[in-house]
């Protein structure tokens, strides 16, 4: 009945991991962390992502420019960079480690501790991808609102606000970390409640001399 559960537990897991990974690789890449209403031309929407520009106009029409250079970026756009592609990296690693780890899997399964330990470290390296996708995504979020409520801009200046990737973004963290916990926790449960070894494996209890039974050598019927 536990085995059961905890085997509903890794597929939870391992459905979380990936809905996360997608989910952050698709926040990575799409120019929606911060969108900017005009209020002198409603007819244009303009987005910002990680990589480039965007501007939507009221056509249907959308424009999209790269932003010019690495080092002229925010410090946090910077970093976000960085921390994102490593979330990516570390989302398919962990996945890939984990679905080896999985019972019912044919790669490893006559080695179960080697599968306890994959599981266990592609739980770690997802929580690990994870944090590497809350991180970037809040601090983003968080300057933004601090762009929002700066008293020094005037009124009349436009201002930035979140955009859909900074939701998406923060669902993948979340999916992502509690994916891995509970693979983490599914190989650690494994392993305290595994099974005891087989009957033909354990080692046959030794005869002794109970019962009257006395050994007898070959030449006990030769008289000296």
């Amino acid at each position: 009945m536990a085995g059961s559960w905890w085997a509903k537990a890794q597929a939870g897991g391992m459905l979380l991991a990936l809905l996360g990974w997608v989910s952050s690789c698709v926040t990575t890449f799409v120019p929606l962390w911060k969108n900017l209403n005009l209020e002198l031309n409603e007819l244009e929407v303009w987005t910002m992502g990680l990589w480039q520009v965007c501007i939507t106009r009221e056509e249907g029409v959308v424009e999209c420019q790269a932003h010019g250079s690495f080092l002229a970026l925010p410090p946090e756009l910077r970093v976000s960079r960085l921390l994102m592609c490593l979330s990516n990296g570390l989302g398919l690693l962990g996945c890939l480690l984990a679905a080896l780890g999985l019972e019912g899997w044919r790669p490893c399964e006559e080695k179960p501790k080697l599968k306890r330990r994959l599981l266990l470290a592609g739980g770690v390296v997802l929580g690990s991808a994870g944090m590497a996708t809350l991180v970037p995504v809040s601090w983003v979020a968080y300057n933004t609102v601090l762009d929002f409520w700066d008293d020094t801009v005037p009124d009349i200046v436009p201002r930035w606000e979140f955009g859909e990737a900074t939701f998406l973004g923060w669902f993948a963290g979340v999916f992502l970390a509690t994916g891995g916990l509970l693979l983490a926790c599914s190989a650690c449960a494994t392993r305290t409640s595994s099974p005891p070894a087989p009957a033909c494996l354990q080692p046959p209890a030794t005869q002794g001399l109970a019962g009257g039974h006395h050994l007898h050598p070959k030449n006990a019927d030769l008289v000296i």
